[in-house]
């Protein structure tokens, strides 16, 4: 008995130092963190799935009993955000686009392009200028703007004769070349940041076979572009679908037909009686399914433009 509990025990020491103790602390430390990042988007799934009784007596994060189950939030969340949803849709997909596409050739410009040292730093500088410049201070002339000096509603009046639009409608365009604007600065930082790891010899053999700036440009920058785009494209998605500060200045009210899908979300829920937090939570995930979309479309370029601007 005695030799068989010894010869155990050195098969453990045997075992022991052959253990990689790093991968096993670092697998615990992801876990651990894949656990904390994870909590708020179960606790938030399982409370939409809970009748308003249930939410109130039960534990956030425990998925509800079969008295306490309701698939009605999500029914009612689509109802109420279905039209700031498509709203923010049309917003964010054309001045994502646009800004991600000035960004990207304001960056080719600064970078690949000579046309003087002097004159690009000078413009350098006021693009980083515009990266740092809050909204809040923006705010007041922003929306004196496009109320009275440039008044979209009374430039495109016939446009909102049509049958599908509404004058309220000139607010989502306003806020829509606010975002493009306002995005331009940084989307062409993150794309200066990568064009210059790009080969000069490329651009240089290009110009001695006679392509012109614009050819260039569409024929080698661009293609090589895709990681980076697909990064930009994320980030700039993401900041505008989520942006509410811009959108409760220019837009107003969660009942304009104009209204976006944060700002109807700002008060899904509430009334008199308190707040459904069933509701709630069925409504923020419903808002964020375009950007885990996007996640999910870009991933691989996402990951290639990280990579390679690291």
């Amino acid at each position: 008995m005695a030799k068989a509990t010894q010869s155990q025990d050195e098969s453990f020491a045997d075992i022991l130092p052959e253990l990689d103790y790093w991968k096993i602390g670092l697998s615990l430390i992801i876990t651990i963190f894949f656990a904390f990042f994870i909590a708020p988007i179960w606790t938030g799934l399982v409370t939409s799935l809970k009748t308003s009784q249930a939410v109130t007596f039960t534990t956030p994060f425990v998925p509800p009993g079969p008295d306490g189950f309701t698939t009605g939030n999500w029914a009612r969340a689509y109802q109420n955000l279905a039209t700031g949803f498509v709203n923010s849709l049309v917003m964010t997909v054309p001045s994502t686009i646009v800004s991600v596409f000035l960004g990207s050739t304001a960056a080719y410009g600064l970078t690949l392009v000579d046309w003087g040292d002097r004159a690009q730093f000078t413009v350098l500088i006021l693009f980083l200028i515009g990266i740092f410049i809050p909204y809040q201070a923006v705010l007041v002339p922003l929306s004196d703007f496009w109320i009275n000096i440039f008044p979209l509603v009374e430039i495109l009046a016939p446009v909102w004769e049509l049958s599908f639009m509404q004058r309220e409608h000139a607010r989502l365009l306003s806020l829509t070349i606010t975002h493009v604007v306002y995005g331009i600065p940084l989307c062409m930082l993150l794309f200066r940041g990568y064009y210059l790891t790009l080969s000069d010899e490329l651009v240089e053999a290009a110009k001695i076979d006679g392509a012109s700036i614009a050819t260039i440009y569409r024929r080698i920058v661009l293609p090589l572009s895709k990681p980076m785009i697909g990064v930009v494209f994320i980030y700039q998605f993401t900041a505008i679908w989520n942006e509410f500060l811009f959108s409760l200045t220019l837009i107003g009210s969660s009942s304009s037909p104009a209204a976006t899908v944060t700002l109807v979300l700002s008060g899904l829920g509430a009334d008199l009686s308190g707040i459904d937090y069933g509701l709630r939570m069925a409504g923020a995930l419903f808002a964020a399914l375009p950007t885990l979309i996007i996640y999910a479309l870009f991933a691989e370029q996402f990951a290639k433009g990280l990579a390679s601007d690291a």
